[in-house]
């Protein structure tokens, strides 16, 4: 798919810089605000790739914890650029209007990469010229570095319940074959080549620190939308980049990601913030793109149900009952068998106070082990049923809920 007229936001986009690019050349950015605790790691972590040419561009957003002399300390090929506080999208930005490179990837401050990542990932762009973006699996890792899950893409992403890229790729192979000598724990892992785009819109596939994007992809696609603030950018530039043309992933963990740290954007704490972003971006590229034509009509309906439940109950959560109440009746309207919706559409009128005093009781009732339950649940994916591919869910014929 050509995109560049379906794919750019024209109230949004945000240009880079297309001449004076240096064949080979890696950028790598880093967005950071106040992590110089956590950041010396993920520039170290670039450092070790055993692919070279790399620069490394560290964009504050402005931090006040000493980040600047920590990154100074390194010299080149570290870059520092610095700008007031604006948010992870005006940092990003910032940093790809000063990318050099043929190449650009995305690391945030707190994640670190393998060091065989950006060989495997230049590899397979120099031998498939068509794909514009590559992104592969994550580790889980906690803050002393210990893996927690070695493959967690999947657990996170919600979206591969309904999507599975070996049955909807065009055409696949092993890392093996891209690289050699190749490290032995990757060496038989897969890779997927595809136009992957309309499957995004089922929920996003792409981890942003795994990502490593051509120049020429990012110049028909822009920037980072710095309207969607807080918390949810990534899943708009990824949608996307993926829309533009033909994408491809690596079934293999290059990243460690790390969880439950108190100042990441995925903290419950932002989980309005990504449920307004996701839904906000989802309905501006199903009215805009042509991507809509190849899902199921069926299959449309159940995400935007989805996406307005999880924004429901969000919204519920921070006490807005008249929002909440929109959204879950937009639901209710889309898919009407959810009695568990209409018993929060009920306590949406009560005060918040005896909201919270509900919402308490509930998990006494339910016992301890509910809230683990619910932290493994994915946001927005509640009562979803695990679907393998497209093909399938347009097999299966699923009647319209209006």
């Amino acid at each position: 798919m050509n995109a560049s007229a379906d794919t750019r936001n024209d109230d949004t986009w945000i240009p880079v810089i297309t001449d004076r690019a240096e064949k080979g050349l890696v950028s790598v950015v880093i967005p950071t605000y106040n992590r110089a605790y956590v950041l010396r790691s993920a520039i170290d972590s670039v450092l070790a790739q055993t692919y070279r040419p790399v620069e490394i561009l560290i964009a504050d957003d402005g931090s006040t914890d000493g980040t600047r002399q920590i990154v100074e300390q390194y010299g080149p090929p570290v870059r520092y650029l610095h700008q007031p506080n604006a948010g992870v999208s005006a940092a990003r930005n910032l940093a790809l209007r000063h990318a050099r490179g043929e190449f650009v990837a995305l690391l945030d401050s707190d994640d670190w990469w393998r060091e065989w990542k950006l060989e495997v990932q230049v590899a397979l762009l120099r031998a498939r010229p068509e794909v514009g973006m590559v992104w592969t699996d994550m580790s889980a890792v906690n803050d002393g570095g210990q893996i927690l899950h070695e493959h967690y893409l999947r657990k996170m992403y919600s979206a591969y319940q309904h999507v599975r890229i070996d049955a909807v790729c065009q055409s696949s192979g092993l890392v093996s074959h891209l690289v050699c000598p190749v490290p032995p724990s990757i060496g038989e892992r897969a890779y997927y080549v595809g136009d992957f785009g309309p499957h995004m819109l089922l929920g996003s596939l792409v981890h942003t620190s795994t990502v490593l994007v051509r120049r020429e992809r990012l110049a028909t696609v822009g920037g980072f939308d710095e309207s969607l603030e807080i918390a949810g950018e990534d899943y708009d530039f990824h949608l996307r980049t993926c829309l533009a043309g033909p994408v491809a992933f690596i079934d293999a963990a290059s990243t460690g990601y790390r969880v439950g740290a108190h100042d990441q954007l995925t903290v419950n704490s932002n989980e309005i913030y990504i449920a307004r972003n996701t839904l906000a971006t989802l309905l501006r590229w199903l009215d805009r793109s042509d991507a809509r034509v190849a899902l199921p009509e069926a299959v449309v309906e159940g995400r935007l149900a989805r996406c307005h439940a999880w924004l429901g109950k969000a919204e519920l959560s921070q006490g807005n009952g008249k929002e909440a109440r929109r959204h879950l009746w937009r639901t209710l309207r889309l898919n009407p068998t959810q009695p568990r919706l209409l018993a929060l559409v009920l306590l949406s009128w009560l005060p918040y106070s005896l909201y919270l005093a509900a919402q308490r009781w509930a998990a006494v009732l339910r016992g301890p082990g509910s809230a683990r339950r619910r932290a493994r649940q994915q946001p927005g994916v509640a009562d979803a049923q695990p679907l393998n591919t497209l093909r399938e869910i347009a097999h299966q014929r699923m009647p319209l809920k209006k």
